[in-house]
């Protein structure tokens, strides 16, 4: 079991950020011929990425939901996060070739979507919480006195780039 950070903790990163939020929606669950191998697809791009210093991606949640999986990347720039995507060296490009040409035989049995969203500033906050999210993805601090409301963090930028406290 991960340990529990004791006290109130935010994050910290200096540079580009990128949130991205991919998953996919099972539409027909009787259907595992179709969704199953899409399912199949998330693990080894992200074995790949995780296990590359360089390709940019600093972390990722995974959750669940009545639909399905989805998962909250971090990205160190959306350069990379482009060039990930449409590399035909790496696991995404040929994964989404099989993913058309299952969607062709089984139209609407799953969909896939994603969000990407190039970050400004960011404010979190983690009280007694293994070291997750945000945090894991950059660098967990402890919230100085002067960080203690959400409108300071956020106002301060503290969160996207290092000020202290």
């Amino acid at each position: 079991m991960a340990s529990i950070n004791p006290g109130r903790m935010t994050h910290q990163h200096d540079g580009e950020l990128v949130v991205f939020h991919i998953g996919m929606t099972i539409n027909r669950w009787w259907r595992p011929d179709a969704w199953l191998p899409v399912f199949g697809e998330m693990g080894p791009m992200l074995r790949e990425l995780s296990s590359d210093p360089d390709s940019g991606l600093l972390g990722f949640t995974t959750l669940f939901g009545p639909r399905g999986p989805y998962i909250v990347q971090y990205w160190s720039s959306l350069e990379k996060l482009y060039a990930y995507a449409s590399s035909p060296a790496q696991a995404h490009r040929p994964a989404w070739t099989r993913f058309n040409k299952r969607a062709r035989k089984a139209a609407g049995a799953v969909g896939i979507w994603h969000e990407t969203y190039l970050v400004d500033r960011a404010e979190s906050i983690f009280v007694a919480t293994p070291t997750m999210g945000l945090p894991k993805a950059t660098t967990m601090v402890p919230v100085g006195s002067r960080h203690d409301r959400a409108s300071a963090r956020v106002a301060d930028g503290r969160t996207v780039s290092s000020s202290g406290g």
